[in-house]
């Protein structure tokens, strides 16, 4: 979904403070914006959207299909935008500091099309919302933006599912339908102790590769939005937070072994940068890479000598 430079394209005004375009995420697309007060253009989105708040009051004035909404917007607020309706126009009344934008696939309810059956929801389309205040859509927001600004090793495993929970409540609480189809309830059908050894078995096997849900619920023979409830459950962890310390305990022993460099090391994990796997894993562990190898190497020294 290569839908770098949208922004640019419907707030020409605003100026760019951070992207996910280096991080390849699947199906989910990221940026932050700040905008100055002043009028935006008509603009036709090509990709469905969801703008979040983060910073400064401001007064949002916007039409569209002759619905004109005036938001009188604090950080949490949120706007909703279906891909091919036509803005006439965007109107802010105070410049805007900092906002995050969300663009997601044209069709953002697609993926979810097998927890929904016979439900036909790949032709349903989000509504044109303004001033929501929505405690799920913020939360999955600052998620998105954090692992946006700080990359960490299992993170595409992790927006890969906060896609197929944005998609959801999406569907259920802002679309054109209006449906809550028994699939939709918790889940019944758990992960039985023999795929469950399936997926990690996988997980060990391909901690250097590029690790999806779809990937591992497939394994599961589960769907997506089901498999990341079913797994917490028969592991007390999320998916994105096994794999993070299965790839900690790989850095680790790679570090110990002093032989890898820290590009490859960081490219082993599936970090984006050497620089982004050096934060993550000071911040996991409080050390720097070096530090880590520097105190391995010490500590093997004198396991030697005392030897």
């Amino acid at each position: 979904m290569a839908i770098v430079g949208h922004g640019f394209e419907k707030f020409p005004t605003g100026r760019l403070l951070a992207s996910s375009a280096e991080r390849r995420w699947p199906g989910l697309f990221a940026e932050c914006r700040s905008h100055p007060a002043g009028d935006l253009p008509t603009y036709v989105p090509t990709y469905t959207e969801v703008a979040l708040l983060l910073r400064g009051p401001s007064t949002v004035t916007r039409q569209a299909d002759g619905v004109c909404q005036r938001t009188a917007a604090i950080p949490g607020t949120i706007w909703l935008c279906p891909a091919g309706l036509r803005e006439d126009f965007i109107t802010i009344s105070d410049d805007i500091p900092e906002a995050l934008h969300i663009y997601l696939p044209s069709r953002p309810f697609s993926a979810l099309q097998t927890d929904y059956g016979s439900w036909d929801i790949g032709v349903a389309s989000l509504r044109y919302e303004s001033g929501l205040r929505d405690p799920l859509l913020e939360q999955i927001g600052q998620v998105i933006l954090s692992e946006m600004q700080s990359e960490t090793s299992s993170g595409r495993l992790l927006i890969e599912s906060l896609t197929c929970s944005l998609a959801a409540r999406l569907l259920q609480s802002y679309s054109d339908i209006s449906l809550n189809p028994p699939s939709l309830a918790p889940s019944t059908k758990g992960l039985d102790h023999r795929r469950l050894r399936r997926v990690l078995e996988f997980i060990d096997a391909h901690l250097e590769d590029d690790i999806t849900v779809e990937r591992l619920a497939s394994i599961a023979c589960l769907s997506q939005f089901h498999f990341a409830r079913v797994f917490r459950t028969a592991t007390g962890k999320s998916p994105h937070q096994h794999l993070s310390e299965k790839r900690l305990e790989l850095a680790k022993s790679l570090l110990s072994q002093g032989s890898p460099s820290l590009v490859d090391i960081a490219l082993a994990c599936t970090f984006s940068s050497q620089a982004n796997f050096s934060r993550a894993f000071r911040r996991a562990t409080g050390m720097t890479p070096g530090q880590y190898r520097a105190a391995s190497r010490g500590t093997h020294e004198r396991s030697t000598h005392g030897s």
